[in-house]
């Protein structure tokens, strides 16, 4: 078992504790992963453990289940405490600004963050960085970028990018039928997704290759009767934008319904375990993997290391993507199934 990091109490502004905020710790506290004991000081009056936050912006999506994971276990390493909140679905931007508040409330040296509305959360973060708290964005970037100390995320355009590019060349010679399934309206990661894809597969978001198009809110369930929806209107569809695997797995269900999974190409962005063995399966065509697992642990290493010492994280650091599928095309670097299973969500 890892000893408990001390640090030293910084003088900081108090925050205000408002009423309604510390309610709310009870109601957003939807997964609390806490790391060996309380937040009670462990060294007298002058010192006690790092305490950390997350905010993320569901927790039942498998990404973000896989992110809390670890960082509670990076926490727990690092001998930190780590207490997870979440919005109460993609697009909750009021659940994570009350999330942020009752974290200032319980004075955690650190927040990370995966900002549901890159905009709507900045008075909430701003109020954070007010009180001496470090906050590092995961995953999605804020608007400006420089409204957190630092971000360790996916490059959400080369991810897109990289999806585009395959499914277009998977096509062959075949003209584009494509149906686009997005995330949140509003939400940077599904622009940056959206515009990245568009860009690799070579079209405008005006182009009359797209036959139909939805916001899926990253959900499963919303995927597959938006894509019903979508293949009542037409069946002349070859390709399929997806945000993500459990919109591609809403998808390819509803597709499999129609009989048209041998004539449809799906691409998708996640790379987790249950993605990487839906590509092996056939369900879809290629996923471009991200690392959770890799922004969890970089952010909680930063505010330990904040809380110890003073030093500040800073800038965009790119976690990494890597392209998985069991047919290759050419020109495009990509990883067999194999590679993914023994990697994904690393």
């Amino acid at each position: 078992m890892a000893d408990h990091h001390a640090v030293r109490k910084r003088s900081r502004p108090r925050p205000r504790r408002l009423a309604a905020a510390l309610v709310l710790v009870g109601a957003l506290l939807l997964g609390v992963a806490a790391c060996n004991g309380t937040q009670d000081s462990t060294g007298g009056d002058e010192t006690r453990k790092v305490t950390i936050g997350l905010v993320t912006k569901t927790e039942t999506n498998p990404f973000f289940v896989t992110m809390r994971k670890a960082a509670a276990d990076a926490a727990k390493k690092n001998g930190a405490e780590l207490i997870a909140l979440a919005g109460k679905f993609d697009g909750d931007n009021e659940g994570q600004v009350a999330a942020v508040e009752s974290l200032i409330a319980r004075d955690v040296q650190g927040i990370l963050i995966t900002p549901s509305n890159t905009t709507g959360i900045l008075g909430a973060i701003a109020q954070a960085r007010r009180q001496g708290i470090l906050v590092i964005a995961l995953d999605s970037a804020t608007d400006p970028e420089n409204a957190v100390n630092a971000t360790y995320a996916t490059d959400n355009t080369k991810a897109g990018r990289l999806q585009g590019a395959y499914v277009r060349a998977a096509l062959a010679d075949r003209a584009p039928q494509l149906v686009m399934l997005d995330g949140t309206e509003g939400s940077s990661v599904s622009r940056q997704r959206h515009d990245g894809f568009l860009e690799g597969f070579r079209i405008t978001d005006d182009s009359p290759a797209i036959r139909g198009r939805a916001n899926t809110n990253g959900d499963r369930n919303l995927a597959q009767t938006a894509t019903e929806n979508l293949l009542q209107r037409t069946t002349d569809v070859n390709s399929v934008y997806t945000i993500n695997e459990p919109v591609a797995d809403g998808a390819s269900a509803a597709i499999d319904a129609r009989g048209l999974t041998r004539r449809v190409t799906i691409g998708t962005i996640d790379g987790g375990c249950d993605g990487v063995r839906a590509v092996r399966a056939g369900k879809y065509a290629a996923t471009v993997m991200q690392f959770p697992v890799r922004m969890a642990e970089q952010g909680v290493a930063a505010v330990t290391e904040f809380a110890e010492s003073g030093k500040m994280p800073s800038g965009f650091t790119d976690t990494g993507t890597e392209l998985i599928t069991d047919k290759p095309v050419r020109g495009l670097k990509s990883h067999d199934t194999d590679w993914g299973l023994q990697r994904c969500w690393g």
